[in-house]
């Protein structure tokens, strides 16, 4: 069964919020509502999605969603060889524009592994 697409008013809606409560330098994972932080972590995984089709690269923000995506080799079982993964906050902020990918790495911010395993080409997703 197919998931329902996030329209994208609602979902850039949700980014907006997002973004506005970040703005100051607020922590977005303690100061935006969970269902709204869980429909911009979602739409943007979806955008993601779009903008990457594939199945080489699984992009984890737990505990809101994964998705794969990046052309190439697709896995089928078992954990995937290229795998990133990051917090909430800091997902919204690479895919939003206001984090770059070579920051976060260098912060330790975002956990990835494989040869495949690098946004730099797909981000900013939203912006």
């Amino acid at each position: 069964m197919a998931r329902v697409r996030i329209g994208d008013d609602i979902g850039r809606a949700a980014m907006t919020v997002v973004q506005l409560v970040t703005a100051d330098g607020a922590d977005a994972a303690t100061s935006v509502d969970r269902s709204t932080l869980a429909l911009a972590v979602r739409y943007s995984l979806q955008l993601l999605a779009e903008q990457a089709p594939g199945g080489t690269v699984e992009v984890r923000v737990p505990p809101f969603g994964a998705v794969q995506c990046i052309e190439g080799p697709k896995h089928t079982r078992g954990t995937p060889p290229n795998v990133v993964e990051t917090d909430v906050t800091t997902w919204l902020a690479l895919a939003s524009g206001d984090l770059s990918w070579a920051d976060a790495r260098a912060n330790g911010r975002v956990h990835a592994s494989g040869q495949r395993a690098d946004l730099t080409e797909v981000l900013p997703i939203v912006r």
